[in-house]
């Protein structure tokens, strides 16, 4: 669970990593979604420790470039 000031941020995290909620090989299932200010991600594996290890990795990641993505648009913004 990641926690953001607003719900209009949260939204654009989660609909940022959304596609991964479709794209996952065999035996790998994730989704994310926005309850409130929180983003929720679910993670299953059938699969080895390495391939869960490996998707939270991806996911965060993605989260990060999202955040920083959004910082930058924001202050372009307000400038």
């Amino acid at each position: 669970m990641l926690e953001y000031g607003d719900a209009k941020t949260a939204d654009a995290i989660a609909n940022a990593v959304s596609p991964d909620n479709f794209k996952t090989p065999a035996g790998l299932f994730i989704k994310t979604a926005r309850k409130g200010i929180q983003v929720l991600t679910e993670v299953k594996t059938e699969g080895k420790l390495a391939t869960f290890i490996a998707t939270i990795d991806d996911l965060l990641f993605c989260v990060s470039t999202a955040e920083k993505a959004l910082h930058i648009v924001t202050k372009a913004l307000l400038r």
